[in-house]
């Protein structure tokens, strides 16, 4: 039996890349078989908004201190478990507060702890 040939827009526009979106949500509701000429549309399609996306709606990275916290929050800790990384309690403190940076120290403990991304922790704030 022969393939399906993939007929795929590229996407150049924002109006090529809400068509695009549109038909990865259905893909989401409608997984194709692996395989299959319409897991290759999917996977094209994918890569398509992955670039458009990158290129039009970049992301920022994350605020440092929002990391942190989401990193804490993903391991089922809390702000007192940060002072086994960072110091004392004031210091815990004054950091998620804003009131003090964060040292080379303090992001290289973080990164290699908690697995922040240390471009993330370097950011100004």
């Amino acid at each position: 039996m022969a393939k399906r040939s993939v007929e795929i827009e590229v996407v150049k526009n924002e109006p090529g890349y809400r068509r695009a979106l549109k038909r990865v949500a259905w893909f989401f509701d409608n997984p194709p078989k692996t395989g299959s000429s319409a897991e290759a549309e999917f996977e094209l399609l994918m890569m398509m908004v992955d670039r458009y996306e990158a290129e039009h709606h970049p992301v920022p990275p994350p605020d440092p201190i929002a990391a942190i916290e989401f990193a804490i929050d993903q391991r089922g800790m809390t702000a007192a478990d940060l002072q086994q990384i960072l110091g004392s309690r004031q210091r815990v403190h004054d950091i998620l507060r804003r009131k003090r940076r964060l040292s080379l120290e303090h992001v290289r403990a973080l990164h290699e702890k908690l697995g922040v991304p240390a471009e993330v922790l370097i950011q100004a704030y």
